[in-house]
């Protein structure tokens, strides 16, 4: 069962902010929006997130219904992260924020750090 379920919300902002927020969870589903991704393939883009955030953010977002895990039976295991059909629905929604902070970051002169697919703000 979703924790978010299991909470009431005020209104549907509220909610959005909660299964969305935090620093790392839609930088994670930028980077499942193109492709299948293995932990360490994330980790390597998100190089700054810690493996226990990155975890425990996989976990929310695999609860919530926006991430797939599949795991493979090989040793060692392999396990594979994607967007499930509803977590694609955020696709426009992070290209539009990813627009927005791209429009901002020029409007007002701030330094966005070039990543190899995807600009991201710096993080203090």
């Amino acid at each position: 069962m979703c924790k978010v379920s299991e909470k009431a919300y005020i209104c549907p902002l509220a909610l959005s902010v909660d299964v969305l927020g935090g620093k790392w969870k839609m930088q994670i589903m930028w980077h499942l929006k193109d492709d299948i991704l293995r932990y360490t393939e994330l980790k390597k883009k998100l190089s700054k997130i810690s493996q226990k955030i990155l975890t425990l953010n996989l976990r929310e977002l695999e609860e919530a219904g926006l991430v797939s895990r599949k795991i493979y039976p090989v040793s060692p295991p392999k396990v594979e992260y994607s967007l499930t059909e509803y977590g694609e629905t955020i696709i426009p929604i992070l290209d539009a924020i990813h627009m927005w902070g791209k429009d901002y970051s020029e409007e007002f002169g701030v330094d966005v750090e070039a990543a190899e697919e995807i600009p991201m703000l710096k993080y203090a």
